[in-house]
């Protein structure tokens, strides 16, 4: 139909900040942080194949997090990088609706895999005894195999409503990337229902992974304060890590998706936290609180 023909080409970011001088400070800043994210990334999932004693359901679920860690940073991070150096920072409507698809589908597929990541620990903790025969190899491949298709149909069910819609008008979005929140404002239409559409769609998917996360990590604290003194510490420092990771990941999430502050630096640091410094955060954080991995590190 005519009218549902989007008539902008490309739209335009405001970026960062204006001032040359501070551009290219982030410019060096996030050029690094990014080629630490996929070195970083890359070391986990190379020395998890490599090293057979970390050939187990937690590793294997590890190693896949780093994939989506690599996939999700790449996003939107190169673009940032690049747009350091234009004074014009634009993209075009097809690479505005493609950000947007790999930004829900990683982000989405992460939130299930932190589950899987989840009851994975709840078996090891809570019924040590049939761990094996439930945390097999088919198991485990399911719960990745899940956790893609997930975010999949997350991301594919956002796209098809925002592809839709009319954009005759504005052009400008203040931030470095797109987003549903920003580009849905832009549209020649009324767009109330369907940003209430959006973000509920966006805030069931976080609310179910964040509910399950916290009922798994309560029955593995319940369970910790029953157990000897050195098997409760060296569990309680595995979840530690992961609880960690739960918190930096779902926290912007929270506030960007689920309670939108519409404060627009708090958003900018928020948007640069979950697309560039989480997926940082993760190798590191399993990397420093890791026993095995550090024992892995030095055979290797």
């Amino acid at each position: 139909m005519e009218s549902n023909q989007s008539v902008v080409s490309e739209f335009i970011f405001l970026g960062l900040c204006d001032s040359w001088e501070l551009q290219a400070f982030l410019l060096v800043i996030f050029s690094s942080l990014y080629l630490i994210t996929i070195l970083g990334n890359i070391f986990i999932v190379l020395l998890i194949t490599a090293d057979l004693h970390l050939h187990c359901p937690m590793y294997f679920l590890l190693a896949n997090l780093s994939c989506i860690d690599l996939c999700l940073s790449s996003v939107t991070t190169p673009k940032m990088i690049t747009d350091f150096l234009k004074a014009n920072k634009t993209i075009s409507f097809g690479s505005c609706m493609c950000q947007i698809f790999f930004g829900h589908f990683f982000g989405g597929g992460e939130m299930v895999l932190l589950v899987s990541m989840a009851y994975d620990r709840y078996v090891a903790i809570c019924k040590p005894l049939h761990y094996s025969s439930i945390m097999n190899t088919q198991t485990c491949i399911r719960l990745v195999m899940t956790s893609w298709i997930i975010g999949f149909v997350h991301s594919i069910s956002q796209l098809a409503i925002i592809i839709q819609l009319p954009f005759c008008g504005p052009r400008e979005l203040d931030s470095f990337f797109c987003d549903i929140p920003l580009v849905i404002k832009l549209a020649c239409m009324d767009t109330y229902v369907l940003e209430m559409l959006i973000n509920a769609d966006s805030g069931v998917l976080a609310t179910i992974c964040f509910i399950l996360l916290l009922i798994s990590y309560s029955y593995i604290l319940l369970t910790l304060c029953h157990q000897s003194k050195d098997g409760a510490s060296k569990a309680l420092s595995t979840c530690t890590a992961h609880i960690t990771v739960v918190v930096l990941f779902f926290g912007p999430c929270i506030f960007i998706y689920l309670f939108p502050l519409n404060i627009t630096w708090v958003d900018k640091f928020l948007a640069v936290f979950y697309a560039a410094i989480t997926p940082l955060l993760n190798p590191v954080i399993y990397t420093l609180r890791n026993k095995e991995i550090k024992i892995a590190i030095k055979r290797l």
